[in-house]
């Protein structure tokens, strides 16, 4: 007897608390890139990164010009007879060199990309989240999900009302566009 009251305690406990929880339970979403793409700073981090990878393209172009130049060198004076076998044998080295060291930057530029990007969008990420924080507070959402397909979270499906994009775009000091909808 004292097993079942005490499991009746135990169910009627756990059914009041899960109450509780779903009452103080409030759920937003929105899209952190959707937000990005309307700060001021979007257009100065997009322009810095084209000119950053615009740099990298000419260093790329340049090395592989030379290459193509020995390369062309090489094979005129291989078939012309003008080589012989010791400075092939160097001059094959060398455009294998020159081919790793392509490759090499290639590898180095597209990790160097990446980090520069890193390092221009990671504050207006932070000013987001930041944001995103204050409204969450201010308006008592006890979880906000973002809406973004390349989340972690994915959101199959939410009540526009619990769209909190604007409030979050308002706190940026910005005014949201009127066909804001689906975001």
């Amino acid at each position: 007897m004292k097993k079942l009251i005490i499991a009746v305690m135990v169910l009627l406990m756990s059914g009041l608390i899960n109450t509780y929880a779903q009452s103080n339970l409030k759920i937003g979403y929105t899209n952190p890139d959707y937000i990005l793409s309307l700060l001021p700073e979007a257009k100065q981090i997009e322009a810095d990164l084209t000119a950053y990878s615009k740099q990298l393209e000419t260093q790329l172009q340049s090395k592989m010009e030379e290459f193509q130049t020995k390369l062309s060198d090489y094979q005129q004076k291989v078939t012309s007879g003008q080589m012989i076998p010791e400075i092939q044998r160097d001059k094959e080295a060398e455009l294998n060199g020159l081919r790793e060291s392509i490759e090499k930057f290639q590898r180095d530029a597209d990790a160097s990309l990446q980090k520069k990007q890193v390092q221009l969008l990671q504050p207006a990420y932070d000013k987001i989240q930041n944001a995103i924080n204050d409204v969450a507070d201010e308006n008592g959402y006890t979880h906000v999900f973002s809406s973004d397909a390349g989340a972690f979270a994915i959101l199959l499906f939410a009540q526009e009302e619990t769209n909190i994009t604007n409030l979050v775009l308002r706190k940026l000091g910005i005014e949201p566009p009127a066909e804001e909808a689906n975001n």
